[in-house]
């Protein structure tokens, strides 16, 4: 079992930056691939990045790329997301995720990302 838990969220105006967190419990964090999705107001959850267990291998959806990263320390069982030059269409809840093939498994309760223009 691992329980993950998000931070870093806010309300900030369009082109700032944030960088969420995201903790993870147990030992075994440096086995899981990790993710981060998001969910805005009436819309499905959709998949903003993933990390492979080493941290060597990132994948991003398109409308992220060259404007988040993801990395992962394994030493701080914590998995992040930088997201810089935010645009309104970012707003939603961001939420965490671990898998042993693709992250999935276990989901964090979110923390809310909120762009003003």
């Amino acid at each position: 079992q691992v329980q993950l838990v998000e931070s870093g969220g806010g309300l900030v105006q369009a082109g700032d930056s944030l960088r969420l967190s995201c903790v993870a419990s147990g030992r075994t964090f440096s086995t899981y691939s990790m993710g981060w999705f998001r969910q805005a107001p009436g819309k499905e959850r959709e998949f903003v990045a993933s990390i492979r267990r080493s941290g060597e291998t990132t994948y991003s959806a398109d409308y992220v790329q060259g404007r988040f990263t993801i990395s992962r320390d394994n030493a701080k069982n914590t998995v992040y997301l930088q997201m810089n030059n935010l645009k309104p269409e970012d707003t939603a809840i961001y939420y965490c995720a671990a898998g042993l093939s693709y992250p999935s498994e276990y989901w964090g309760q979110g923390t809310q990302v909120t762009v003003s223009s």
